[in-house]
């Protein structure tokens, strides 16, 4: 019996015998990973699904039995972990001799351990816990000193506490091995082992917080989450997307009191498998931020008169309360008297408020701010700008309401063209663009011009963990398996990498490449032309290579063609449209090649995209952002509506100036106040993704739904029902149907034909088994009057969630009763860590293959023109005079709303500008002096910092730090020393 992988490749079943009963079982996979896939609870601790085995625990033993050369039946205690499945392997979990050696190993393990459970964070949650009672350890016999040790300061992220260590070295396999850290080891003398930094420090990896995960007991948690720390059993869950970038990893944030309070990696076969970067971990404050809009704000201009003529809310009318002929009917105010009273209710006069006539806005209730904004917008053109961080469902209503026609995609020009190039890409029947999870089939990896580690971090961890896995003739000559770890680290260390990189910069992942080479986009461009020619001669050739440009095409074409399955890695944060082109006809040549030789089509693109729904925006259609802002300076709308806003971070601040002054009323749906919405004559305040139900498309075109678990506070709503209350309000009667997120979906579905598939994305809102919703707290969950004693003695009812199948209460569906597109968290009765996926059969394939996840909506749409041939730019030459400006992405800093986090800020380099020395020298300028950079519409200075890997004529421009402008990168720029120094 078989079962596919990924690709297709057959996978060959053996039987194997446990506790004297067959099992099927995929061979090659080690025993522990079996016996968990088919159910057994078999305590471990050094195992991990994705790091595999080093049997250093030697938690796992059970009996192994085997037959020698003269058919006589021998066994002996063996660790599971270790033992290879084959065809008759046989094993018992409960033999005896196991079942004491388990337990005498574990309380060898917690003759050190602190006895501080009660107030140890990772009570409820810790593995070591699991593993102490399921092998029946529950009293101490030892009475001695035990081993302490000083703690370190590992920076805003990680605490450090080494006393409750159990020596498993799963923190420095993860944090060396796979994710290529080298500030943090394992420090050893006799007996005595140490875990942490030559000395106390901020932790240097960018994926740091993967070891409060990857840790079985409490010794790395999580530090912001301790400093207003809630126990596992009384966070509300959901299942979700991570905002902080384009590539869609899958988590599980948890809130209590109104706050969310933390995020865990979830599950996702297809992307993050089981890890988080920090950013995606840690960026997620801004949902707490003072800066939040909650409440719903109208300017005094545009209050409606109900807004002070209508009774307060539960008063008895007074026409209703008397018979008419005996109380007069009172003379409505006029719509001046109106605006006078609401002006001296709000304390806001038209003629003392300086800018528009509105002023500021008052706040109001969501009702009668929804009836100021539909009559701002009736009989009136409006314009609508969408937003990249918006849900696809928000982005439909906000189309819907103002018109294809008037609907403008609220992306940079640059981030709109070069998505408008991935789509491209997509449409080409002969390319499909591949996920991260497909890294890990690849034989060779090329990036082209891509700093993954800072644009799209779980693409550098994905990349280093296909590095240590990936398999070679040294492991298939000895048949030293995947998940044998001990071996495989010890052979690649010695193994030469297979991973070329091509970038404007230096970048983190050139530690680990067999060859990196630095030059302007434009440079990039005709090396990957260059090297598709080298592939395929039916490639055009490219004019006027160098003798070095043409040797180095020659050497990584040949490197990258000797294989099966190359894969191009590229995206977005060059600016640079025509690269991405030229990786995609690279990826054709390498095809072609792979077909000529091998007879299969297997090279690969991965192409990288800036936001989370950067790719859905655009397939809504519209116009770009700039074409929106030049219509409102025509006169062309008489109206604005602006969803989630940011509008400063995507186009020169000199537009927005000018928006700003100009006398058009705006209706803003913002998450947090910024200019624009200070500006607004309507405020109704929008959901974050913590708080609404939504859908988002990821870089490969994969639509994955993200439920709330925070209730909003206030007037806060999804933005998509804001927008259907006000399509009500205008008499559109399409949105009366509008009474879930699926129903948006449905109707996008029926209109669009390249969402076709979008509504399978997850079970809809009315799903239900037996009648139950998913529980979104678990039934430990505590305080259900203590929450709400400042307001009520009495249990709240649960709040009401039409827009998904979860319910804000502890009755309902658990996580072992749930469908695996619905788990709210990991959770089985004995597992009460993230160690328990294999519950749910959700770690590596030991027993079937893997289940995708969301919807690729691009993998049909193949039915676009083939793309034509890139002609190659002229080479780069430096200007006297002038610098290039390219991009200089931060993990921490360039995003923006991952910056209200303290400890992102912390991290967040100050603003500067980058040369290297050869251009500092004829600048004249030494580290920290202030540099001008002029372009024709602005100028602004930072100081100085050398970056050696930049090219000379080229100057580096951090994306996104506060306090430099938005520029379109690549731009042509002139820098200066400033005056003065």
């Amino acid at each position: 019996m078989v079962n596919g992988d990924r690709r297709g490749a057959a996978r060959k079943l053996v039987t194997v015998v446990i506790d004297g009963v067959e099992y099927q079982a995929e061979e090659g996979r080690n025993m522990l990973d079996v016996a968990l896939a088919l159910g057994f609870d078999l305590p471990y601790f050094c195992w991990h699904p994705v790091m595999g085995s080093i049997g250093a625990c030697r938690q796992c033993a059970v009996r192994l039995y085997w037959t020698d050369r003269e058919g006589n039946e021998k066994s002996e205690i063996a660790m599971a972990c270790m033992t290879e499945a084959q065809e008759g392997t046989k094993i018992d979990i409960f033999d005896p001799d196991a079942i004491r050696f388990r337990a005498e190993m574990i309380e060898l393990m917690m003759l050190s351990h602190p006895h501080d459970c009660p107030v140890c964070e990772e009570g409820g949650e810790c593995h070591l816990q699991d593993m102490t009672v399921m092998t029946g350890h529950s009293y101490r016999r030892y009475r001695g000193r035990k081993r302490t040790w000083v703690n370190q300061d590992l920076g805003p992220f990680v605490t450090h506490e080494l006393n409750r260590c159990i020596t498993c070295y799963r923190c420095t396999r993860f944090y060396n091995d796979y994710a290529g850290g080298r500030d943090f080891g394992v420090f050893g003398i006799r007996n005595q082992v140490y875990f942490g930094r030559a000395e106390s420090g901020t932790l240097e990896s960018e994926f740091s917080g993967n070891l409060i995960e990857v840790c079985p007991t409490g010794v790395f948690d999580d530090k912001p989450f301790s400093r207003r720390y809630t126990r596992k059993w009384d966070l509300q869950t959901a299942p979700s997307v991570c905002p902080n970038c384009g590539l869609g990893c899958t988590t599980t944030p948890g809130a209590r009191y109104g706050e969310l309070r933390r995020v865990l990696s979830r599950y996702n076969p297809d992307i993050n498998t089981m890890f988080l970067c920090d950013r995606g971990r840690f960026g997620f404050e801004f949902v707490n931020a003072a800066e939040r809009v909650r409440q719903a704000r109208v300017t005094a201009a545009v209050l409606p008169p109900t807004a002070v003529t209508d009774q307060p809310a539960g008063a008895p009318a007074a026409a209703e309360a008397a018979p008419p002929t005996r109380m007069p009917v009172p003379e409505a105010p006029t719509e001046e008297a109106a605006r006078e009273q609401a002006a001296a209710m709000t304390g806001m006069h038209p003629e003392r408020t300086g800018g528009r006539a509105g002023g500021e806005a008052a706040p109001l209730t969501g009702e009668l701010a929804l009836d100021a904004a539909a009559g701002l917008l009736r009989g009136r053109r409006a314009l609508g700008i969408g937003s990249p961080r918006a849900s696809l469902e928000a982005n439909y209503a906000l189309r819907a309401l103002v018109g294809p026609a008037n609907f403008f995609r609220g992306m940079s020009d640059t981030d709109d063209r070069l998505v408008s190039a991935v789509l491209a890409v997509a449409a080409d029947p002969r390319l499909r663009l591949a996920s991260a999870a497909d890294i890990h089939d690849a034989d060779a990896v090329l990036v082209l011009g891509e700093d993954v580690t800072n644009t799209a971090p779980m693409l550098d961890l994905a990349i280093r963990t296909w590095l240590h896995l990936r398999p070679n003739e040294v492991e298939e000559r000895n048949h030293i398996r995947r998940w044998n770890d001990a071996g495989i680290t010890r052979i690649k260390r010695r193994e030469p990498s297979a991973l070329w990189i091509a970038t404007t910069h230096a970048t983190k992942l050139d530690e680990v490449a067999a060859g990196a080479h630095r030059a302007a986009p434009d440079d990039l461009v005709r090396l990957a032309l260059a090297i598709a020619h080298e592939v395929d001669a039916e490639a055009p050739p490219v004019a006027g290579l160098g003798e070095d440009e043409a040797e180095l095409a020659r050497r990584w074409a040949a490197s990258l063609s000797a294989g099966t399955a190359p894969l191009v890695v590229a995206g977005c944060s060059t600016g640079s449209s025509e690269l991405v082109r030229a990786a995609a006809q690279l990826t054709l040549a390498l095809r072609r090649a792979c077909h000529l030789r091998a007879g299969v089509d297997c090279a690969d693109l991965v192409l990288t995209v800036p936001e989370p729904d950067s790719l859905g925006l655009r397939l809504l259609g519209g116009g770009t952002l700039v074409q929106g802002l030049a219509a409102i300076a025509r006169g062309e709308a008489d109206v604005l509506v602006v969803l989630d806003g940011g509008l400063e971070h995507r186009v020169p601040a000199m537009l927005v100036d000018d928006l700003l002054r100009r006398d058009i009323p705006v209706i803003a749906l913002p998450v947090l106040e910024d200019r624009l919405t200070a500006r607004a004559d309507v405020v109704l305040p929008a959901a974050t993704f913590a708080e609404e139900t939504g859908t988002w498309v990821n870089h490969e075109g994969r639509a994955q739904r993200y439920f709330s678990m925070l209730p909003p506070r206030g007037d806060v709503r999804p933005a998509w029902r804001w927008l259907r209350e006000l399509l009500v309000r205008l008499g559109r009667r399409e949105a009366r149907g509008w009474k879930t997120p699926d129903d948006v979906l449905a109707a996008m579905e029926m209109e669009l034909p390249a969402f076709r598939g979008v509504t399978a994305v997850a079970p809809p809102a009315g799903w239900r088994d037996h009648g139950r919703k998913v529980a979104r707290q678990p039934l430990r969950w505590s305080g259900r009057t203590a929450v709400d004693a400042d307001r009520t003695v009495f249990e709240p009812g649960p709040v009401p969630d039409p827009d998904a199948p979860f319910a804000y209460s502890l009755e309902g569906l658990q996580p072992q009763q749930s469908p695996d597109a619905l788990r709210a968290r990991t959770w089985w009765p004995g597992w009460n860590s993230s160690n328990g996926l294999h519950r749910f059969g959700e770690e590596l394939r030991a027993v079937g293959p893997a289940q995708p996840s969301g919807v690729r909506l691009l993998d049909g749409a193949g039915g676009g023109p083939e793309l034509p041939q890139v002609a190659a730019p002229p080479r780069f030459t430096p200007r006297a005079g002038e610098v290039l400006l390219v991009a200089l992405p931060h993990i921490y800093g360039s995003e923006e709303l991952s910056m209200y986090t303290p400890g992102i800020r912390e991290l967040a380099p100050a603003p500067y500008i980058g040369l290297n020395a050869e251009d500092a020298e004829r600048l004249e300028v030494r580290e920290g002096d202030l540099l001008e950079l002029w372009l024709p519409w602005m100028d602004t200075t930072a100081p100085f910092r050398l970056v050696p890997s930049l090219v000379t004529g080229t100057a580096g421009l951090p994306v996104g730090l506060p306090g430099l402008p938005y520029i379109s990168l690549p731009a042509r720029a002139r820098l200066s020393r400033a005056e003065g120094q």
